[in-house]
């Protein structure tokens, strides 16, 4: 009988965002729901991912992109617009029903601070459209401002980092929080962040090519965390649980929540093979070598362009694997 599986925690990305509109206090609180019966010797794992953006008038706020067009029935880039007054950010609405306003960080953060939800993690994606010095200590400041906040909210905090030159700063201004690699290059990875994350955060395409699993094992003899996302299908969830990830985040939480009660019910690896395949891995175009790492230059590419070039990188020494 093979060994059992790991099985990952679940993070809702954006929220529970298959449900509700992405980034909202509604998909917050849905995703929190969704893992209230979580796994791991019975200890729930109410987990959630989002995104920050800072206000003309300096408010922190959770929204995925820079500008509001996509989601919300108002326009602008969000650093060119103001949260408070009469043509203010807080009377946005989203457009997919039902719909919502967008919510601010203290707003989150007094959800997560509930006496139910003290136990939630939260992954706090950081744009590289940020002045990482501005939202930090703003940041900081909303933190700060809560009783017992070193204790029960600073170390449920996870900073989901793109770019090198965001590190000192959050080593600096919010070193009480864990820091995590985002992107999809794993030489960046390597290069600039290995020592500075315990978390690394990894597109899933990233993973699926030799160098990927080169990476994962690296990972795991250097004892970090790994990531995946945004993984929906249940061929690729399956995957991440056949790879032993610590988390998968997803747009549903649901999903994998039931998949992974299924799995705890099955004894061995050989009965799952049957019911979700891997050819997926050698008959998807987007998952092959070439295509991967033209994407992840692309990304970084475009980091570059966004936030400047990387600084010098840090020093350290990859853990070879066999």
């Amino acid at each position: 009988m093979a060994n059992p599986l790991n099985l990952p925690a679940c993070f809702g990305h954006r929220g529970a965002s298959a449900r509700y509109p992405e980034n909202t206090l509604a998909s917050f609180e849905a995703a929190i729901r969704d893992g209230a019966e979580g796994i791991e010797s019975g200890n729930p794992n109410r987990i959630l991912l989002s995104y920050v953006h800072v206000s003309a008038d300096n408010v922190v706020i959770m929204f995925h992109d820079p500008a509001l067009d996509r989601t919300t029935d108002t326009t602008g880039l969000i650093r060119e617009r103001s949260w408070h007054g009469e043509n203010g950010m807080e009377r946005a609405k989203t457009i997919k029903l039902p719909r919502q306003g967008i919510p601010t960080f203290a707003q989150t953060l007094d959800l997560l601070m509930k006496p139910e939800n003290l136990h939630a993690q939260f992954n706090v994606d950081v744009k590289p459209q940020n002045d990482p010095a501005r939202l930090f200590r703003l940041m900081h400041n909303i933190i700060s401002s809560y009783d017992g906040w070193e204790t029960h909210l600073a170390p449920r905090l996870v900073l989901g980092l793109w770019h090198p030159k965001f590190v000192p700063l959050a080593k600096e201004q919010l070193g009480y929080c864990r820091r995590s690699f985002l992107g999809n290059d794993l030489a960046v990875a390597r290069k600039f962040f290995f020592k500075e994350c315990d978390t690394f955060s990894v597109e899933f395409g990233a993973l699926t090519t030799a160098d990927g699993e080169k990476f994962r094992r690296e990972i795991k003899d250097a004892g970090k965390k790994l990531m995946v996302w945004t993984v929906n299908e249940p061929k690729h969830l399956m995957e991440c649980a056949r790879w032993g990830v610590d988390v998968i985040i997803t747009d549903h939480t649901q999903r994998w929540l039931e998949m992974r009660k299924e799995l705890q019910e099955l004894q061995a690896n050989a009965a799952l093979a049957s019911k979700y395949s891997r050819a997926f891995l050698w008959t998807t175009l987007s998952f092959y070598t070439p295509i991967v790492l033209a994407r992840a230059k692309r990304d970084t590419f475009d980091l570059k362009r966004c936030a400047g070039p990387f600084e010098a990188p840090i020093a350290v020494a990859v853990p070879t694997s066999a």
